[in-house]
């Protein structure tokens, strides 16, 4: 398995904030629950790995 591999897997995906100051990336799929917390430090080096990912992403479908 590896990023390329496609799978029929349906899930949720929310992100937000929590009462602690840490930011939840929660993923639920099969009846299985993934609470996943990150400082926002991490969620801004997050978010540049994922828009980082989309302009490679964009480059690739032309």
């Amino acid at each position: 398995m590896g990023i390329n591999t496609e799978r029929d897997i349906e899930a949720n995906l929310q992100i937000g904030p929590t009462d602690q100051g840490f930011v939840r990336i929660f993923i639920e799929a099969n009846g299985v629950e993934v609470p996943m917390d990150f400082s926002p430090e991490e969620a801004d080096e997050i978010a540049e790995e994922i828009r980082a990912a989309a302009a490679t992403a964009r480059t690739v479908a032309k």
